[in-house]
């Protein structure tokens, strides 16, 4: 009986042992494979196909409350002397304003007309759209005084006209600095003096 006992056990050993195998060379071909992956990825072999994932570098919108990496250092002596202080309701995100250095003087379309207004805009953006509009303000006055020299004395006579030109400046600033830094950011335009001789 004993060598009965021995005859099981042999094929016992034997199977383990080729299942010890097989799983060691599915091992090997994972890692094997793994690698292969890993170099492929990397554009170390394999090469033409290479995906580049665009990282999205545009204005940030930030929240009441949160600092903006793009901010000027604050200065001791301007303001206050304290913190900026957001409301609780409202929108959710801070607003900036910029106010355009000089006033916008122009004819009216088909008329002898002329305009002249005070023009300040907002974004609920990061710094950087603040800086933009500095850095391209004499692109952006061009791109306005068009717009105002394509409006005409009736269309801004009523409210509804006046939010209307407001758009259409706010759509015109967007463009400058789409075209030349690659986004917009503006969210609205706001007239400080606006003026009809």
């Amino acid at each position: 009986m004993n060598e009965k006992k021995d005859k099981e056990a042999k094929p016992a050993k034997k199977g383990g042992g080729m299942m010890i195998k097989i799983v060691g060379v599915v091992a090997l071909l994972g890692v094997g494979g793994g690698g292969v992956f890993g170099l492929v990825a990397s554009g170390l072999i394999g090469g033409g196909n290479k995906v580049v994932i665009k990282e999205d570098n545009h204005p940030k919108l930030i929240r009441k409350g949160e600092a903006d990496p793009f901010a000027p250092a604050a200065k001791e002596a301007e303001g206050e002397g304290g913190k900026a202080v957001d409301g609780d309701g409202g929108s959710e995100y801070r607003t900036l304003y910029f106010s355009f250095s000089e006033d916008f003087t122009s004819n009216l379309k088909g008329s002898e007309s002329l305009v002249q207004i005070s023009v300040a805009c907002s974004t609920h953006r990061d710094y950087r759209v603040v800086a933009w509009l500095k850095k391209h303000e004499l692109a952006i006055r061009s791109a306005m005084l068009a717009v105002l020299a394509d409006t005409t004395d009736e269309s801004i006579q009523t409210p509804q006209g006046k939010e209307a030109l407001q758009r259409r400046l706010t759509q015109a600033i967007n463009k400058v600095l789409t075209d030349t830094e690659g986004f917009g950011g503006v969210d609205a335009v706001y007239f400080k003096n606006f003026i009809i001789q």
